[in-house]
Order: structure tokens, then C-alpha cells, then sequence
């Protein structure tokens, strides 16, 4: 060595290195497929037997890394929090579980009750849950209570877990929106990237949710409108779990072993059966829409076609996510849609939702443009809006919708939907709405599908991703037949069941129950 010279000194260090680094490499991927048996030694379900087979060593260590970077050494407990339930202030004979702090479950009722499970991450999946229970409310084939069922609201370690988790998610859904460019192409192709390890993951981390649903009747059917719940209850034993899947992009994490799995549309569930989800746990529904919204679709879209021939002012209705994300976009339409306002051919609602930055961004914007506005703050004021809009104008062309409390956040668009013209929203769950739609710029590269689904059907345009291409076809809206060809399509849609999805997973729940006395 002391007669080499020191280029081939440092090329034998670097190449000694990478070949001891390698040989370490090996050592972890001979030893990965015991870490990740040992991790899902005591799991309920199997996940490999339903995405097809054990994976490989890379896999098996990327599941057991990521895993162990989510719940760290923690042991999954079993022992479930006792719960409570309470009449909602909010929805006329909806019953509300919280944990019940004096240690004792609260009396069962003559039968087990449907229990719809959601978590509060971003507004979609408490959309659909909401949507959901309005299926089971006032139902004259449903005797059971309906409960609805949100693991955040259960003060609890496990509770925490998630929402530390949700943090990043939308912190990463705000940081690629504004930012674009590659941090956005980063974010967009991790929410599309689902594949079984994703699965596996989703599963471990929901067998540390099972204490909050083990206070609940194991006969119960549970409607699931996020994954990690229909996860964790399968992996408690319930027997009867319904999970209805997002979007309009298959992907594994978003399915669930031991449950049925729910799809909106014909592309997701041919590309799940494809993928090898077994027929048996997998079914069409139709699209997630609350009972109001389909049950008015005639008389709305009547009102709707009625007012453009008059050449009433088009009211769009401009709603802002869970995550806070598209500022930047939304800003920017707003203020190029000033002219149209201040013309009198436009009205904006303006949901701002319980997001403060979100508000202040609105303000501004209206303000620098010289646009004049109403604010609405609580649920009484935005039913008292919606009641007036049914027969009479607002008094000014511009109202913007901000809350203190998250209920009345995600509710105002699905009662505005009803009285307006055109939603403006990116294409989340909403893409699905039974309303003629401007999909206007995606968070994720998930979303973008679903923005396809609304064209193929007719209600909704493709994914608009600049905001004069936004404001040009807001003319289309107003110049053309546009509005009234979409809401022909929304009539013909409802006609064959296409927005009955949550009617269906309300029956189907029902039917399975029985069946399983």
C-alpha cells in the first residue's frame, strides 16, 4: 500500500466501502423476511393472502422500515375505550359515539346499530360518512340507530397517532400546491403510487386503531368511508364491514381484506379485479352522495336550466379541502372572475370552510379587486342563505362562507350544491357530485381520474389546471348550453342509479345484517 499512489489509495477506500456496504445490504434483505413475519405474527387478516402471495425481501423490508417509522416499537393493544353516544346537534336523529370517561359502554338498543366509520382527515371521507348516514335516517327498512363513529373523536393515544400522521399529509398537500414545479410532481406521483406495500402498511398501523372500535356490538355492520377503518375493524373481528373506496384510481391501500369493497365506477372496480381483488369482495355502488342531493336532483337541475334561460347571474359555489391546499389557484380565479362579479353575469360562494389562512386569502383578494361581499359564519346563517337562494338573489353578488367549527366547514358545500349552478373544486370526492362541475386544479395525481369520470359522464369538464382555461369556459357556462347539456346528464345519470352509491352500501349493510342473525 505505501507504493500506490493516492488516487489508487482512495479508489481501493471507496471501493472496499461500497463492497462492505453491499455485503450489509445482503445481510438486512436475508433478514427482512423474518422481521415482517415476526411483525404480522398476531395480525387478524392476512394482507398477503389477499394481495397474492408474501413479498419479496425489499418489500418485506420496506413494509417493516416504514412501519417501524410509524409506530415505532409500540405492541397494538386490543382492550377497546369504552364509548357513549349522544344525540347530534347537528343532524336530526343522528347518534354521536365519544369515549365515555366513566368507564362503562352505554345501554345497547333492541338491535345492534349501523355504525359508520370515518376519520377526520381532510373534509372528503366525513363527506361520505355524512352522506352515508343520511341513507340510514328516516328509513323505513332500517330499525337500527345509526351511529356515526369518528376515531378522532375518541380522546385516546391511538387518536393522536393519526393525527400527528394527518399533519404531514397535509402539510404535503399545502407545500405542493403552492410551490408546483417538482415538489408538486413529487406529491402527485407518491398519491398514486399505492401499490401492495402500501397495503401492508395501512393494515399494520390499523392494528394499533382496533381499542377504538372494540367498545362497539361486534354484530354491528360497519360502514367504513376510510380504509384504516374498515382495516381496523376487520382486524377486531367484525364480520359485517362495508369499505367504501375513494376516488376513481385503483389502488391497493385503498381496499380491504375481510371487508366488501364498494367502488363508484365501472374503470375502478375492472382495473381492482385486474389488480386480483377477489370478486367476491368487491362490488359497483355508485357514486358517495348524500339523500338530499339525489332526491332533489330533478327540481335542481329544473331551477338550474330555468335560470340561465332568464339569464340569471351563474352562481358558482368555490370550496377550499380538509388540507387548506390550492391558495395560489383559487386566489387567482377569484380575482380574474372580478370583472364577470362586478358585470353582474357571476355570483361566488366562497367556502373558506374553518381554514383562517383561507380566509384572510379571500379577503384579500376580494378587496384588492374591489369586490363587495356578505360573510356567513354558522350553520343558521348558511341554511337561512340556502333557504333565500331557492326563490330570491343575494344582495350582494359575492358571499364568503368561514367557520369556527369543522361540521359546518364541510357541510356548506353539500347544502349550497343544491342552489347553485356550478361547483368549482378540484376533483376530490366532490368530482362526484350529482352538480355541474369546473374541475379546476388537482392536489394529487390521484384526483386527476376523477376529474375523467365527471367528463365520460357528463356532469363535470377534465381537470383545468390554468386559471384563463378556468375562466373561459365559466363564459361557455354562461354563453352556450353548457349547463343545461350537464344537468340533461345528471337527470340521465340519476335515472339509472349512478349517484345511489350510498343508498346501496346503507341496503347492502342492512341485507347483510340479517342474513347474518
Amino acid at each position: 500500500m505505501t507504493d500506490l499512489q493516492p488516487w489508487a489509495v482512495a479508489l481501493i477506500s471507496v471501493a472496499t466501502t461500497f463492497a462492505g456496504l453491499y455485503f450489509v445490504w445482503r445481510i438486512v434483505l436475508l433478514l427482512a423476511p423474518g422481521w415482517y413475519r415476526t411483525m404480522i405474527k398476531n395480525n387478524g387478516v392476512s394482507v398477503d393472502d389477499f394481495v397474492g402471495g408474501p413479498p419479496n425481501a425489499a418489500s418485506a423490508l420496506k413494509s417493516w422500515f416504514l412501519t417501524r417509522l410509524n409506530v415505532g416499537s409500540r405492541v397494538a393493544k386490543k382492550e377497546g375505550y369504552p364509548l357513549k353516544t349522544e344525540d347530534s346537534d347537528k343532524v336530526t336523529g343522528l347518534k354521536v359515539t365519544s369515549r365515555n370517561e366513566n368507564g362503562a359502554n352505554s345501554s345497547g338498543t333492541a338491535k345492534p346499530p349501523v355504525v359508520v366509520g370515518t376519520i377526520r382527515m381532510g373534509f372528503g371521507h366525513h363527506r361520505i360518512a355524512y352522506a352515508t348516514t343520511s341513507w340510514g335516517l328516516g328509513n323505513s327498512d332500517n330499525d337500527r340507530e345509526t351511529w356515526f363513529h369518528d376515531f378522532l373523536n375518541i380522546d385516546s393515544e391511538e387518536a393522536q397517532m393519526i393525527k400527528d400522521m394527518d399533519k404531514l399529509y397535509s402539510k404535503g398537500s399545502r407545500l405542493a400546491s403552492e410551490l408546483g414545479g417538482p415538489v408538486e410532481k413529487f406529491w402527485g406521483s407518491m398519491t398514486k403510487s399505492g401499490d401492495e406495500d402500501s397495503l401492508r402498511m395501512t393494515y399494520q398501523f390499523s392494528e394499533h386503531m382496533i381499542p377504538l372500535l372494540n367498545g362497539l356490538d361486534k354484530n354491528s355492520p360497519i360502514i367504513a368511508s376510510h380504509c384504516m377503518v374498515a382495516c381496523a375493524a376487520v382486524a377486531a373481528g367484525f364480520k359485517n364491514v362495508i369499505n367504501l373506496v375513494i376516488d376513481n384510481h385503483a389502488q391497493w391501500f385503498v381496499v380491504v381484506p375481510g371487508a366488501l369493497n364498494l367502488v363508484q365506477g365501472p374503470s375502478n372496480y375492472h382495473e381492482f379485479l385486474k389488480m386480483g381483488v377477489p370478486e367476491k369482495d368487491l362490488a359497483l355502488a355508485g357514486h358517495w352522495i348524500p339523500r338530499d342531493l339525489v332526491e332533489g336532483i330533478p327540481e335542481t337541475c329544473a331551477r338550474r336550466i330555468a335560470r340561465r334561460k332568464a339569464g340569471k347571474p351563474l352562481r358558482i359555489i368555490i370550496p377550499v379541502g380538509g388540507a387548506g391546499a390550492q391558495r395560489k389557484f383559487i386566489v387567482n380565479l377569484v380575482g380574474a372572475l372580478s370583472g364577470l362579479v362586478k358585470e353582474g353575469k357571476v355570483q361566488l360562494f366562497l367556502n373558506a370552510a374553518d381554514h383562517e389562512h383561507m380566509k384572510t386569502a379571500f379577503v384579500g383578494a376580494l378587496e384588492s379587486n374591489g369586490m363587495d361581499y356578505d360573510n356567513v359564519v354558522d350553520m343558521k346563517g348558511v341554511q337561512a342563505f340556502k333557504k333565500k337562494m331557492m326563490t330570491e338573489e343575494p344582495s350582494k353578488n359575492v358571499t364568503l362562507f368561514s367557520y369556527d367549527d369543522y361540521f359546518t366547514a364541510v357541510a356548506t358545500t353539500d347544502i349550497l350544491c343544491n342552489v347553485a349552478d356550478v361547483l368549482a373544486c378540484k376533483p376530490s370526492e366532490l368530482a362526484f357530485y350529482p352538480i355541474p362541475k369546473l374541475m379546476i386544479r388537482r392536489v394529487g395525481d390521484h384526483e386527476a381520474y376523477s376529474a375523467l369520470r365527471a367528463s365520460e359522464l357528463g356532469d363535470g369538464t377534465l381537470e383545468i389546471r390554468e386559471v384563463p382555461l378556468a375562466v373561459k369556459y365559466v363564459k361557455l357556462f354562461l354563453d352556450t348550453n353548457l349547463l343545461e347539456v350537464m344537468c340533461k346528464s345528471i337527470e340521465d345519470n340519476n335515472k339509472i342509479g349512478i349517484y345511489d352509491g350510498c343508498k346501496n352500501a346503507m341496503r347492502l349493510a342492512l341485507e347483510r345484517a340479517e342474513q347474518m342473525k
